[in-house]
């Protein structure tokens, strides 16, 4: 794979449609960044502000934000009385200073306001965007970086991080940099005669490091060092590494991470370790954490649907990728994503994120193929790209029946978007012979924001029973108590009931609801139809008056089952 970052020769063939704006965006470096954060925004806004808090996750790394926000305690990490030391702090900072700049500017309810909390994931899938063009740039010209960064910004599953508040956008921001650097001093040795290596690609690439170990630990140091060794053993040298300045550069990583983490183990001893490199990064590598456990395979065969649509070429991308795997370029891609993924394939424990750090070397290996008119010749696997029409053509006749389960509606207004992702995944796919790759996958791109806007946009928004926690806090608001007090039973005990309602929030059974509701006025008890007896026998003996109020029917997406609660609540206002 070149490594040059010339222009490429423009095609002879007239530029037509999609192809014309990257031809317009290639004119310089600022058009093409302008070009890729103007799509990432249309990529990722979409739902961003209308979607309520998602389970698990999102509401777990929110509210201990927003505990932090009401403690003024910025070094230890709780989840209400339990300490969550199982990812560094930097996710957590992130997000206070994006909750606090909310307030700054009069965001009414900002500490319960979701969308502040994902800003830092959406700067971070930004970011990544602008930093795999950056990194292309050191492998292919401007156009193919281009491509890869649209790729990246297309990505399903990019586009789902970018609206979580959690830690993996920011991480892949942060893994891109690092790599990108790593890659330019690794390249700058190969070229004859070796090209000298200032400070400021080191620096980057420590300084990015620290940032990534801050965000979720040691990550990024294994696809570092991973790389390293991988490039070591295929070169027979790694003398190469001398100019990332090792000693220096590790350093400055741990003057920026060491002070949390001896403020931590400071506050909690080794507790903070034995969470988060036993209980956590240990027991994922030994067993199936939180039931993901998932075989080798796992994370191959989800590729095709996570990075569509540019998974749509990687199979007739693979050969030509193979062939050229003695070139320095494509050496040090698959030397990034060989050795992680099979690491990642190995481990027990498995969710579709663990793996995106690696997808920007695929994108630029997959973009480089494509520039370079080297995909594969085989009519069998070339009709893989009708995955290009599968997979929105599924989201089209998924979306009714969705709609008709959940609400005996069958979500008209987001059929019609449903239905443009469809016609451009068939155009990619039918007119691919006729107008090349890079056209097809252009048209690809279009249908993922589209199938961004029927998901995140309309589908997601008009079907509230999805997110149950959202209608409790709407009853429980609707009572107009300033200081309301909840305590859900065995059925529904989710995090985003804790972060709509307060840290107090409880979990309990029916008695103990009951016990609950004891406590005073403005207190409302959310009870599973199990527990409702065990609830009555035990408030009646208490002589606790309450009121039964509407029944919240919903669906629960973190275990999938459907469930209908009753809320009991004491005298308000």
């Amino acid at each position: 794979m070149s490594t040059t970052t010339d222009e490429a020769p423009q095609s002879q063939a007239p530029s037509r449609g999609l192809a014309a704006v990257l031809d317009v965006a290639t004119a310089s470096h600022g058009r093409a960044v302008a070009l890729l954060f103007a799509f990432c925004l249309i990529a990722f806004l979409p739902g961003f502000f209308q979607i309520p808090p998602v389970d698990r996750d999102e509401a777990r790394f929110a509210q201990a934000t927003k505990q932090m926000l009401e403690s003024h305690e910025y070094v230890d990490i709780r989840f209400q009385d339990e300490v969550r030391y199982k990812k560094p702090v930097g996710i957590y900072w992130l997000q206070v200073a994006a909750v606090k700049t909310g307030e700054a500017l009069g965001v009414r309810d900002a500490q319960t306001t979701i969308w502040l909390y994902r800003l830092p994931s959406l700067v971070g899938a930004i970011g990544a965007v602008l930093m795999t063009y950056w990194a292309a740039l050191a492998f292919v010209a401007r156009r193919t970086a281009l491509l890869a960064g649209l790729m990246m910004a297309s990505s399903i599953l990019l586009g789902v991080e970018a609206r979580l508040a959690k830690t993996d956008a920011m991480l892949l921001f942060m893994s891109v940099t690092t790599m990108g650097a790593l890659a330019r001093i690794y390249l700058a040795s190969r070229r004859t005669p070796a090209e000298p290596v200032g400070w400021q690609m080191p620096a980057l690439m420590w300084t990015a490091m620290a940032g990534g170990m801050l965000i979720k630990g040691p990550l990024v140091l294994m696809f570092v060092g991973l790389t390293i060794a991988t490039l070591g053993i295929a070169d027979r040298s790694v003398r190469w590494v001398k100019a990332t300045r090792p000693l220096v550069g590790f350093l400055w990583m741990l003057l920026l991470v060491a002070p949390w983490f001896i403020a931590i183990v400071a506050k909690s001893g080794d507790n903070f370790f034995v969470q988060s490199v036993g209980d956590d990064m240990l027991a994922k590598v030994t067993s199936g954490q939180e039931a993901h456990g998932a075989p080798p395979g796992y994370y191959f065969l989800l590729f095709w649907i996570t990075f569509w649509p540019g998974s749509v070429l990687a199979g007739l991308a693979a050969p030509t990728i193979w062939k050229a795997r003695r070139e320095s370029g494509a050496r040090f891609l698959l030397a990034w994503l060989v050795p992680s993924w099979i690491v990642f394939e190995a481990v027990m424990t498995k969710l579709p994120h663990y793996v995106l750090p690696l997808y920007p070397a695929i994108a630029i290996l997959i973009a480089g193929i494509v520039e370079k008119n080297g995909l594969w010749r085989n009519r069998w696997i070339q009709h893989g790209t009708v995955g290009w029409f599968l997979f929105p053509g599924a989201i089209a006749v998924a979306v009714p029946i969705i709609f008709f389960a959940m609400s005996r509606d069958l979500g008209l207004v987001a059929w019609p978007f449903a239905a443009a992702a469809a016609i451009m995944g068939l155009f990619a796919w039918w007119l691919y012979e006729v107008d090349g790759p890079e056209r097809a996958l252009l048209r690809g791109m279009v249908a993922s924001v589209f199938i961004a806007v029927t998901v995140y946009a309309i589908t997601f928004p008009m079907l509230p029973s999805l997110f149950p926690s959202q209608l409790v806090a709407r009853e429980v608001r609707a009572k107009g108590c300033e200081d309301p007090h909840l305590a859900s039973t065995y059925n529904y005990q989710e995090p985003s009931l804790v972060f709509l309602l307060g840290t107090k929030t409880r979990f309990t059974d029916g008695p103990g609801a009951a016990e609950f509701l004891n406590g005073g006025p403005c207190r409302f008890a959310l009870v599973d139809p199990r527990s409702e007896r065990a609830f009555v026998q035990r408030a009646n003996a208490l002589g606790v008056r309450f009121t039964l109020g509407n029944r919240i029917e919903g669906f629960n997406v973190s275990n999938g089952k459907r469930f209908a609660m009753a809320m009991f609540y004491t005298a308000t206002p």
